[in-house]
C-alpha cells in the first residue's frame, strides 16, 4: 500500500521526473523488448483487463468540435485530444495504472512534443498510488519495443537492411529495438514527407546508432521498400484516407521481409488474402473492440489507418478467415508457428495498449525503488474520511 510499511494507513508514492525515468532505465530498449514479450504472452493468455465491458478498449478519449460555441473550448485539429488509458496486468506484474495525455500537433510550433504524457501506477489490491511518472519516454520506448518482439520472432536471422517510411520518434525507437534483436542490421533507408525533417531524422539515426554503416535518405516509398529485410511504417493517417497511406505494393516486398506497422499503411487486399501474407497482430481483442466502438471501415479509413483494423474489417465482411490473424503472444509462447522459411513475408500490425505501459512502468518503478531514484511524496498519514 505504501513504500513506508510501518503504518498501515499511511500512503506514500514516488514521483519520477523524466531525468529520474532515464536514470531508472526507461530507455533500455533491449530490456523493454523482453518485458513487452512477457506482456504480449499474458495478453494472449487473458491475464489482463483494459477499459470497457469487453476489457479490450484502448481507452477513453475526449475530442472537440470543429467550431466550438463556448468561449475558451479548444477547436478540433490534427491529433487534438485528451485520452485516458487504464489497464491491469497480471503475471509477475499484478499492477494497475493509467496513462493520461493531451495531444495537439500545434505543440511542435512551441517546441513541445505533440503529446504530453503522465502515468500513475497503482497497487492492484488497495488502489493506492505507487508512483506518478513522466511518461513520454515510457510510452515511446514501449511503443518501439512491441515491434521489437516481432523482430525477435519473425525477422530473418541475418536481417541487414531496414526501410523506414515516416522517420518520427516512433520509428526511431522501433529501429533501436530492431537492432537490439538483430545486430546484423547495417543499412537504413529513410523516406519522409519533407526533405528537411527527413534529413534531420537521418542525422539523428547516424549519431545515435553509430554501428550502422549506411543511412540513406530516399525519394520514394518504392526505394525504401525494395530490398529491405525489415520495414517500418511510421506515418499518421491522411485526409485522403487509404489512398494517402504509405503503400506497400506486393511486387516491391522482398521475400522474407517483415513489415512492422504501428501506423497508417496500405497493402493489396489480394496479397492479404493470399498464402504469401502471414498476418500477425499484437492482440486480436483490441481490433475487435475498435470495430465494435466505431463500426465498419471507420477505424482504419478515418481514424488510425493501422492495417490490423483493415484486416478485422475484412474478416467481419467475410473476405478473410479469422484464423489468419495470429497473436504475437501465441507465437512467442510457442502456441502458434512463427517463421519456418526465409522466404515467408510477415505483416505485423501493432495498435498499442495500456497494459504495455503498466508493464514497463512496473519495471522502471522497481528499478527506481532499488536505486532510490525519484522523490517520495505523502498522500496522507491517515485518511480524513474513512
Amino acid at each position: 500500500m505504501s513504500e513506508n510499511a510501518s503504518d498501515s494507513l499511511r500512503i506514500d508514492f514516488r514521483y519520477l521526473s523524466e531525468p529520474d525515468m532515464i536514470a531508472a532505465g526507461v530507455t533500455d530498449i533491449a530490456a523493454c523488448v523482453d518485458t513487452m514479450e512477457e506482456t504480449l504472452v499474458l495478453l494472449a493468455d487473458g491475464d489482463y483487463r483494459m477499459a470497457g465491458a469487453s476489457a479490450n478498449s484502448h481507452g477513453a478519449q475526449i475530442n472537440f468540435p470543429e467550431n466550438p460555441t463556448h468561449e475558451g473550448m479548444p477547436a478540433d485539429g490534427p491529433d487534438r485530444r485528451f485520452m485516458a488509458m487504464p489497464a491491469y496486468l497480471g503475471g509477475r506484474f499484478r499492477a494497475s495504472g493509467v496513462k493520461w495525455y493531451g495531444s495537439n500537433t500545434a505543440n511542435r510550433e512551441k517546441g513541445l512534443p505533440r503529446s504530453i504524457h503522465l502515468f500513475t501506477l497503482n497497487d492492484a489490491d488497495t488502489g493506492a498510488p505507487r508512483a506518478v511518472m513522466s511518461a513520454n519516454l515510457l510510452s515511446a520506448y514501449r511503443t518501439g519495443a512491441v515491434p521489437g518482439v516481432g523482430v525477435k520472432h519473425l525477422a530473418v536471422q541475418d536481417a541487414e537492411t531496414v526501410g523506414i517510411i515516416g522517420p518520427g520518434v516512433m520509428s526511431r525507437t522501433i529501429l533501436s529495438a530492431a537492432i537490439s534483436q538483430r545486430p546484423t542490421i547495417r543499412k537504413v533507408k529513410v523516406k519522409g514527407r519533407s526533405a528537411g525533417s527527413t534529413e534531420r531524422a537521418a542525422e539523428w539515426i547516424r549519431e545515435n546508432l553509430p554501428q550502422l554503416e549506411e543511412v540513406t535518405v530516399v525519394d520514394s516509398e518504392q526505394e525504401a521498400i525494395e530490398g529491405s529485410d525489415i520495414l517500418i511504417a511510421g506515418t499518421s493517417t491522411s485526409p485522403d484516407g487509404p489512398s494517402g497511406f504509405p503503400y506497400f505494393k506486393t511486387e516491391w516486398l522482398k521475400p522474407g521481409a517483415l513489415l512492422l506497422m504501428p501506423a497508417a499503411a496500405r497493402l493489396d487486399d489480394d496479397f492479404i488474402r493470399s498464402d504469401k501474407a502471414n498476418l500477425v497482430v499484437d492482440y486480436t481483442g483490441l481490433y475487435k473492440e475498435w470495430y465494435e466502438e466505431n463500426g465498419p471501415d471507420v477505424t482504419y479509413e478515418q481514424l488510425l489507418g493501422i492495417p490490423g483494423n483493415r484486416w478485422w474489417d475484412m474478416y467481419k465482411a467475410g473476405s478473410l478467415p479469422e484464423e489468419k490473424l495470429v497473436n504475437i503472444g501465441d507465437i512467442a509462447a510457442g502456441k502458434a508457428p512463427g517463421r519456418t522459411s526465409d522466404d515467408q513475408i510477415f505483416c505485423y500490425s501493432i495498435g498499442g495498449m495500456p497494459v504495455e505501459d503498466v508493464a514497463w512502468a512496473s519495471d522502471v518503478y522497481d528499478n527506481a525503488v532499488a536505486k532510490d531514484i525519484g522523490t517520495t511524496l505523502n498522500l496522507w498519514d491517515s485518511p480524513a474520511l474513512k
